[in-house]
């Protein structure tokens, strides 16, 4: 986990930022510093938070604020980080994300007015409760004379008491936060190459699922699903008559290969509900998705990618945001096993470099 830092520690260090993704069942950080224009890996981690709480490793948690800063003070440690200066990852069962259209106003102060009132709508506490935020999604097709009249807006919005629990966390901590990101946001920056057509993103998380759909670099869908990476994991103990322990270590080297009815199961109900989505999505904007992108905890399940192509017949890829970072090439092998577990902590660090 520190082996990067200690690769590193005998260069010139320049300026270095730290990306932390605080997940359900595992915190993960990445430490990126600028040089010649390139992001460069400096060191990674992941620890798990099911231990922490009494339970299982890879299972989903609800731990305390204190709880979770205890572990990220070990990460910290474990993984040699020598920064506190960082962009933190806010989850999005935690938060509110949804596009409206609304008619477009020519005049920016009263489109915008428009906008906040419209919002009011779609947030089911007071607005004195949540931090909203919202831009107006450019136009893909301007030769679209019935879309002239109208302004498609992405809508988020954020508990106060989400964002306090996390300055909690990182204050305790010993860090910085210079910024806090709602996890869509920092996936795609780190796992979404193609720049025109639509692609969904696949996240298999510990308690859940994740489908957006990125066009143009802009969230297009987002859907959940309640079911994740701890059922296969559950799954495979069942089928195995394991531990959840050892059926996690077994879920990312022996993975779904051989797979069983148990198995089938989890992924039959995820891949449907995948395939309800693109539906949806491909009816309402007559377009074509063009490839699925799997990232998360799940996404690193062995074989998961082969298994995925024989339900879909579109492009299936599995994340690879280290890929946007330099690093040892004797390493590559092993970040890019491991990298759709950190696209989170990767888009993080990236948009902190930015501050740089």
């Amino acid at each position: 986990m520190s082996f990067l830092s200690d690769l590193f520690a005998k260069t010139k260090r320049e300026k270095s930022v730290l990306g932390v993704d605080i997940g359900s069942s595992s915190l993960k950080v990445v430490q990126l510093r600028k040089e010649h224009g390139q992001a460069v890996l400096e060191t990674y981690g992941e620890l798990a938070l099911g231990p922490y709480g009494g339970s299982e490793v890879g299972q989903a948690t609800n731990l305390s604020g204190e709880q979770i800063a205890e572990t990220l003070k070990d990460l910290l440690r474990e993984a040699r980080v020598t920064t506190t200066s960082c962009g933190i990852s806010i989850p999005y069962a935690r938060s509110l994300l949804t596009l409206i259209e609304l008619p477009r106003r020519d005049n920016a102060k009263e489109q915008k007015t428009v906008i906040e009132l419209e919002a009011r709508k779609y947030i089911p506490v007071p607005l004195s409760e949540v931090q909203l935020d919202w831009f107006v999604v450019p136009d893909i097709d301007p030769s679209d004379n019935a879309a002239k009249n109208k302004v498609s807006v992405l809508v988020v919005a954020v508990h106060n008491d989400e964002l306090s629990l996390l300055h909690s966390v990182i204050s305790a901590a010993g860090l910085t936060a210079s910024f806090y990101e709602i996890e869509i946001f920092s996936t795609i920056r780190a796992v979404v190459e193609e720049p025109i057509k639509p692609v969904m993103v696949l996240d298999v998380g510990a308690g859940s699922t994740k489908m957006y759909v990125v066009e143009h670099g802009v969230v297009a869908l987002s859907h959940a699903l309640s079911t994740g990476s701890q059922d296969i994991t559950r799954a495979i103990a069942v089928s195995g008559n394991l531990s959840i322990e050892r059926a996690e270590a077994l879920k990312k080297t022996g993975g779904v290969a051989g797979s069983n009815a148990s198995l089938d199961l989890v992924f039959s109900r995820i891949f449907a509900e995948v395939r309800r989505v693109i539906i949806q999505y491909e009816t309402a904007h007559r377009k074509s998705i063009s490839a699925i992108v799997l990232t998360g905890g799940g996404g690193v399940t062995k074989e998961l990618n082969s298994y995925a192509k024989e339900a879909f017949s579109i492009d299936v890829q599995v994340a690879d945001p280290f890929a946007k970072t330099e690093a040892p090439a004797f390493m590559r092998s092993v970040l890019q096993s491991i990298g759709p577990e950190f696209a989170v902590a990767v888009g993080l660090a990236l948009r902190k470099l930015e501050e740089i």
